[in-house]
């Protein structure tokens, strides 16, 4: 059925041509749309490749042909540089230019109707290849996928008039983006329902298999066939013996990659709370850390082969030579430590790169470690005769770390499993992949229930309730109260007469139950009905009427649970969210209704 010209925007009819408005439905529209969408996202994917991978291959060369000390400053500063021009970027000019992309990409999806400015999607493209390009330890992936989402977001208002056809137009582009970027279309298929949808369903499959077939199509035309990485591992691995490789390997992916995600999470709270620095300088003195981590390598290690410079930016070409076997131990360890370090520094302190790939470099490098061990182990074969003892056990286990890493931080274990079949071109070790993969997944989500995504929105105090999770797709009593809370709460003065605050909530129409009362230094001192302060009008103070009260307060990280059961054994109806770090702190404002709707939702 065509669709009626008075459903159209003015702005579609203006700018469509006739015969895609005339003479396509909805539906066939919205699908030659998708095909729009991922070759634009597959080029502007590999221009985002083209641009990091040549802008820091020219600034290593040209650091590489001056002196030691020209050297150094080169390196030291191209970083640095390039975090002062993202620190000034997202402080004074777009804000969400900062970080990976993708938690800004959720949040457009389910709080703001799929809607990302172009804006958003130029400044992305240009200060995540600075960023990256000139050195720093992030990744190119994440932030393809924010600049892929603006591109089918903008295409989507462009065409549609219907809110739900512009939201369905933006997980398109996150798809096609991560074909493009990791030349890994099946994988982007089920990232897509793991991470943004949160859930699978075949509604929307079919725009999206378009756009990841266009947008992948363009990349490999383009970057050519061959896989990210060059996995060159022998067919003839037992699967017995590699499984109990995989179980250890896990444990430590999962274990690490906790430990990377809380260190990543808690850095970036302190420099958005405690740091001495001006918040536009966070990312330059992370880049300045990068640059001094990466000499630190570069020359600890003696500069010995190609892969020292690998602390800096992606870091890929150290994988391919950990598949080859041509790292020692100590250049292992010190890789890995230091890139560990670099990337929760560069992300933390607030730069323009994703999480993708340092993630499966972490878990790379992890595997390494563990193979060489395993190498190491002459008498191994005595006791498990199916089990390698030369070389090629390294290769095998840096394939399982990668996977197992992924699964650990990212926390999309269908996409962890997929994505290194198709990054690596070798199926030979699918099954110990998938039972390491499986147990750092379940270990992580032990540890912290809610992935790195989540919690940076939660930290940024973008509301999740409406996210899938968190309307039951997991027990909503675990999660954290800030993923429920009121961020933005209306607060009265310690100082204030009744009278005066009840003008205040009048003139604003803020007609609550209950309000939070601030002192001077705006920690809360106490909490009151209305009803107690229409009952109480005439009195000097609000503290005159709510008396010496014994406050209840919870922090953010307090499950559900125990907030709801402190509040029942209290018979309270509201409690404010504090901040641990600095008690008395109003972070948000929880009541029982907020629990109440989670509850219903849930169970709905």
């Amino acid at each position: 059925m065509i669709r009626p010209p008075s459903l159209m925007s003015d702005w579609t009819k203006r700018t469509l041509p006739d015969w895609m408005r005339n003479r396509l439905s909805d539906g066939q529209r919205f699908l030659a749309l998708c095909v729009l969408a991922g070759l634009l996202c597959g080029l502007v994917a590999v221009a985002f490749h083209f641009t990091i991978h040549h802008l820091f291959d020219w600034l290593w060369s040209f650091a590489s042909t001056q002196d030691p000390v020209s050297f150094c400053i080169i390196m030291l500063c191209a970083p640095t540089f390039a975090g002062l021009l993202v620190g000034l970027a997202v402080q004074f000019y777009v804000p969400e230019a900062a970080g990976s992309g993708i938690p800004q990409t959720k949040a457009a999806y389910y709080n703001r109707g799929g809607k990302i400015e172009v804006k958003t999607g130029v400044m992305r493209f240009i200060l995540g290849s600075l960023y990256v390009g000139l050195g720093n330890s992030l990744g190119r992936e994440g932030p393809t996928v924010h600049v892929s989402a603006a591109i089918s977001s903008r295409i989507g208002r462009w065409a549609f008039n219907d809110p739900a056809r512009v939201q369905s137009m933006l997980p398109v582009g996150v798809a096609a983006g991560i074909a493009a970027a990791f030349n890994a279309p099946l994988s982007a298929l089920t990232f897509v329902f793991e991470e943004v949808l949160d859930n699978f369903s075949m509604k929307a499959i079919g725009g999206m298999v378009l756009a990841v077939v266009i947008a992948a199509a363009v990349s490999r035309t383009i970057l050519g066939e061959d896989p990210v990485l060059m996995a060159k591992l022998s067919e003839d691995y037992k699967t017995s013996a590699w499984m109990l490789v995989a179980v250890p390997l896990g444990i430590a992916a999962g274990l690490i990659g906790h430990l990377f995600v809380k260190s990543t999470i808690n850095l970036r709270k302190w420099f958005k709370t405690r740091s001495i620095l001006p918040a536009w300088i966070n990312p330059a003195a992370g880049g300045l850390s990068c640059g001094i981590l990466g000499l630190s390598v570069f020359y600890f290690t003696g500069h010995l082969g190609n892969a020292q410079n690998s602390v800096f930016s992606i870091g890929y070409q150290s994988l391919e030579f950990a598949f080859e076997n041509e790292l020692s131990v100590a250049i292992i360890a010190t890789l890995l430590v230091a890139k560990f370090l670099a990337v929760v520094i560069n992300y933390a302190s607030g730069g323009s790169g994703g999480l993708f790939s340092p993630t499966l470099y972490l878990g790379g490098m992890l595997g390494a470690l563990i193979g060489s061990g395993l190498v190491d182990l002459e008498n191994i074969a005595h006791w498990i005769p199916a089990f390698p003892t030369d070389a090629k056990v390294i290769g095998g286990c840096v394939l399982l770390g990668m996977g197992a890493m992924f699964a650990a931080v990212v926390r999309c274990p269908f996409t962890s499993l997929i994505i290194i079949f198709e990054m690596t071109g070798n199926y030979s070790l699918i099954l110990p992949l998938m039972a390491g993969n499986i147990l750092a997944w379940q270990i992580a989500r032990y540890l912290q229930p809610v992935s790195i995504y989540n919690e940076l929105l939660l930290q940024d105090g973008i509301s999740l309730r409406k996210l899938p999770a968190y309307r039951g797709a997991q027990d909503y009593r675990k999660l954290p109260v800030q993923s429920i809370m009121t961020h933005e709460v209306f607060t009265l003065k310690s100082t204030e007469t009744p009278a005066e605050a009840l003008k205040r909530i009048t003139e604003t129409d803020r007609k609550y139950h209950a309000y939070p009362v601030l002192n001077e230094e705006g920690h809360v001192v106490g909490v009151i009905t209305r009803n107690e302060i229409e009952s109480n009008i005439l009195q000097p103070s609000l503290p005159e009427v709510y008396g010496d009260q014994k406050l209840l307060s919870v922090s953010p990280d307090t499950s559900i649970r125990d907030a709801a059961n402190h509040m029942i054994v209290r018979d309270l109806e509201q409690v404010p969210v504090v901040s641990q770090a600095e008690p008395g702190k109003l972070l948000g404002w929880l009541t029982l209704n907020d629990i109440a709707r989670q509850q219903n939702a849930a169970e709905g």
